[in-house]
């Protein structure tokens, strides 16, 4: 019986697929724009440091061929002249090499990010295998590499080209100057010429960066079935599902909780079952369930209640038709209008009476409610 043939990758990598490229150093890299970033930060470095490298290198370069008689005679006269035309060459050389340093960091980050992975760079036997480097060399990706390469030689030549053309005359006339003025123009002419060079790969970088993001993404692409099987193997696992639903249940419990301080009165059973309901006569057409709780989250419900002064009102038939018929945020059902109605004038009642004196109200009989409408 044939094979079954192997499903295509069609579908983008899963966030699990990308961390996991990431975490062994496959990410999407560009060595043109590692390059084009270096040399346009030279290029740019000789503009700007290049007069202040040239003398100071000049005036190193004039004191070592002008040796005094106590150096000349005493050996060890010659280490602190040394150390003191080191330091200068570090000094004067710093800004340029702090440039390229940054440049060369900063470069190769601009196409995938940052990324350091020990795993990238542990032993792989197929990186020394002829038979896999060659595989390389004749595939896709080898024709495109020397497809690039042709591509650099042709640009970065004929712009060369062109460049040495377009300063023919000025190279002619270093011969006819004094030497100071000849190696200030040869300066200038160079530090151009690297300029032009240095930019002619930004073409290069513009057309490698694309095709090596589309090339990673193509190569971090799913098929069904891994995408189907890394469901299972995350999403699918019992102790998962069961982590994630008490995680998503402590949150929802916790933002209910924070509610409770402005309920009208909550409704118990009065141990089993709370329910805290909210009434504003001027915004709300009917009373809404803020809050509900069995067992623990009952008691959790009335300590937040009593904590904020809230009124409990123990009224077992009300409370479990509550919490049968509603979920939190839902407005009451209308069969049970009247006996919500006769509970919140009972508190009015006794708001009334805390505030003003007076005859303290009876706590109502709510009722009659219908408990086989509302089975828990």
């Amino acid at each position: 019986m044939a094979d079954k043939p192997s499903e295509e990758p069609t579908e983008k990598a899963t966030p699990k697929r990308e961390k996991e490229s990431r975490d062994k150093g496959q990410i999407a890299r560009s060595k043109e724009l590692a390059t084009m970033g270096v040399t346009l930060a030279a290029a740019i470095g000789f503009m700007v440091f290049g007069g202040a490298m040239l003398k100071g290198m000049t005036d190193i370069l004039i004191r070592g061929l002008s040796p005094t008689k106590e150096m000349i005679f005493d050996e060890l006269a010659i280490f602190d002249p040394l150390a003191s035309g080191t330091l200068h060459a570090v000094s004067t050389m710093a800004p340029f090499l702090l440039a390229v340093a940054v440049a060369a960091m900063t470069a190769p980050a601009a196409l995938g990010g940052w990324s350091f992975s020990v795993k990238s760079m542990a032993f792989k036997g197929e990186r020394i295998n002829p038979g896999a480097g060659l595989k390389r060399i004749f595939a896709v990706r080898g024709l495109v590499e020397l497809v690039k390469a042709l591509a650099k030689f042709i640009l970065v030549g004929g712009i060369g080209v062109a460049v040495l053309l377009s300063m023919a005359d000025e190279l002619l006339a270093l011969g006819r100057l004094p030497i100071n003025a000849a190696l200030k123009s040869t300066g200038h002419l160079v530090t151009f010429a690297f300029l032009m060079f240095s930019a002619s790969l930004i073409l290069i970088a513009a057309i490698d960066v694309p095709f090596q993001a589309w090339d990673h993404m193509k190569k971090m692409r799913m098929t069904k079935q891994e995408i189907r099987d890394e469901s299972k193997e995350t999403e699918g696992r019992p102790e998962i599902r069961g982590r994630m639903r008490q995680m998503q249940q402590e949150a929802a419990g916790k933002r209910m909780l924070e509610d409770i301080p402005i309920a009208s009165v909550v409704v118990t059973n009065p141990t089993h079952y709370a329910v805290a309901l909210k009434y504003d006569g001027n915004s709300m057409g009917a009373p809404k369930v803020i809050g509900k709780g069995a067992d623990h989250m009952a008691a959790r419900i009335r300590e937040v209640a009593s904590e904020h002064g809230i009124p409990l009102f123990e009224a077992p038939p009300l409370a479990r038709a509550l919490f049968a018929s509603t979920d939190i945020g839902d407005d009451i059902p209308e069969e049970l209008y009247v006996g919500v109605a006769q509970l919140l004038t009972y508190i009015l009642q006794l708001d009334n009476f805390v505030a003003n004196g007076g005859l303290e109200p009876h706590p109502p009989e709510i009722g009659p409610i219908d408990e086989d409408q509302w089975k828990l």
